[in-house]
């Protein structure tokens, strides 16, 4: 099929994790053959080949694009509010659309994009297919987190500045989250009541050489390790209070990434010194395989939690908190362990259960390696696929495409 997939980034511009999944998609969609072109926002306009994926990079649609920067409260009001529908993506996403005469619309994000390219393609014939990466559609702040704690329902302020986008969304014909937990959190507030639901993981290409690991010496700590942006709401300050209690225990802690707050400079004060590692930014290639068991103690709800296939991918089982989409990958006793979020106690027992019997590391790893494979890009790829093949059918317009051969 050809396929115009309208991302809210698109590498090099990396702001989290949503423009290198929007990345692994194109690639894997690509691979199974499909004709794709991305289109984004940068702070330019033009057509290149990035990394193998042609992209038409436009110059702003909003008031501004690189939203992560800093700027007055006015300018990110306009910002916010042209996010519910911005008239000058509508015609300028109608003109792609209309160009490039695709079979299939699918918007990953839709940040700066615009919900008005869902109404440009229906307004075309096209079917819409949307990626859930975050509750941006759902709270401005686009993760539902607020004080200290997760929001349980999208609060008064949220829905009425984001009632635009709940209105659009119903011009999608089908919504892929890459957890049920991700999907569920839009659904129950009334989003996509048009679209077909499809829960598609992320994708994670195979470890060359990767093997189940054997049970670690007794002679030397058990490694747990951490990776990821340095933040509270990752839950480092409940894997801190779990390494305090383990303090003298025969486990040791591996931490990697980095931060910029106060928080994270001070983070080495919360852990044990006589037991814990800081290495800075790493790659996971890299880290993954010096570590036995992984921690992902998040307590903000992840939409899904692409770690714990990384780790997966090299035969680390995941010792994981119950937040959002991570319970979704994680079998307890077969490829790791779940603990209550914030529950230190549950944690450091957890670690225990493994440092006590370190064959539970080789057997698990087997089993996380067993689940890697339920992520590998062409059954990823096959399961767009299926989805795109129940829409090729819905379009009213089909008119308005040539056949495929004909196209330029």
């Amino acid at each position: 099929m050809r396929i115009l997939m309208a991302c809210a980034a698109f590498p090099p511009f990396i702001d989290g994790g949503g423009p290198i999944s929007a990345m692994i998609v194109a690639k894997l969609l690509l691979a199974a053959g499909h004709d794709l072109t991305v289109v984004n926002v940068s702070g330019e306009d033009k057509h290149e080949t990035y990394d193998g994926v042609p992209v038409h990079r436009l110059r702003s649609l909003n008031i501004d694009w690189n939203y992560r920067l800093p700027r007055p409260g006015w300018k990110k009001a306009i910002w916010h509010a042209l996010e519910n529908f911005n008239p000058r993506a509508f015609f300028v996403m109608r003109r792609e659309i209309r160009r490039l005469r695709p079979d299939i619309v699918l918007t990953d994000s839709i940040e700066n994009i615009n919900v008005a390219t869902w109404a440009a393609a229906k307004s075309c014939g096209v079917p819409v297919a949307h990626i859930l990466r975050s509750t941006f559609l759902l709270c401005w702040k686009g993760s539902m987190w607020k004080g200290n704690d997760n929001c349980g329902h999208a609060c008064g302020s949220c829905q009425v500045s984001s009632y635009g986008k709940k209105l659009n969304s119903r011009f999608a014909d089908a919504v892929i989250g890459e957890t049920d937990f991700i999907i569920g959190r839009h659904t129950e507030h009334g989003y996509f009541p048009n679209a077909t639901t499809h829960a598609i993981p992320g994708a994670i290409a195979p470890v060359p050489g990767a093997l189940p690991r054997t049970a670690p010496p007794a002679e030397r700590p058990l490694r747990i390790g951490f990776i990821g942006v340095h933040d509270p709401i990752k839950g480092l300050d409940t894997l801190a209070a779990a390494a305090q209690r383990l303090a003298g225990q025969s486990v040791e802690f591996l931490i990697a990434g980095t931060g910029q707050s106060d928080y994270a400079k001070a983070l080495p004060e919360r852990f044990p010194a006589q037991n814990t590692r800081f290495l800075g930014w790493t790659k996971p290639d890299a880290f993954l395989p010096e570590i036995d068991v992984l921690a992902v103690p998040s307590l903000f709800r992840e939409p899904f939690g692409r770690v714990v296939i990384e780790a997966f991918a090299h035969g680390v089982p995941v010792i994981g908190a119950r937040s959002g989409g991570i319970p979704e990958t994680i079998q307890p006793g077969v490829n790791g362990a779940l603990f209550a979020p914030g529950d230190d106690a549950a944690l450091a027992e957890q670690i225990m259960a493994y440092a006590r019997d370190r064959a539970l590391v080789a057997t698990q790893s087997a089993g996380a390696l067993a689940a890697a494979a339920r992520y590998r890009p062409d059954r990823i790829a096959a399961a767009y696929g299926a989805v795109f093949d129940g829409l090729a059918g819905k379009s009213a317009g089909t008119a308005l495409l040539r056949p495929r051969e004909a196209r330029p």
